[in-house]
């Protein structure tokens, strides 16, 4: 009696291995609040020759933007497309910016 539980436990045991090895984790990111707007950082890296680089995926109000660098030490950010533009009054780059530089 008891190997017959024993057999149905190993067996839920596995299919329940085999069902969460499937699921997807939940995508992490950093969200504040700046200037009215909500700005997440979905995925960052720093640049590991330019320190003051980063390269970033962010959502601005739930919009999600393409990879842009963003250059902390010349406040400008490269877009997709190769074109350099200087952070705007509301740029995630300036968050980006102030919340890594006190990350120190």
């Amino acid at each position: 009696m008891r190997i017959k539980y024993l057999s149905a436990f190993i067996i839920y045991f596995f299919v329940s291995v085999l069902f969460l090895s499937f699921v997807s984790s939940a995508e992490a990111s950093v969200c504040r609040n700046y200037q009215e707007h909500q700005i997440c950082i979905i995925d960052i890296k720093r640049s590991a020759k330019n320190y003051w680089e980063y390269r970033a995926v962010v959502s601005v109000d739930g919009v999600k933007r393409p990879l842009e660098v963003y250059n902390c030490r010349d406040q400008n950010k490269v877009e997709e497309d190769g074109n350099i533009m200087p952070f705007d009054d509301v740029d995630p780059g300036k968050l980006i910016c102030r919340y890594f530089q006190k990350q120190k």
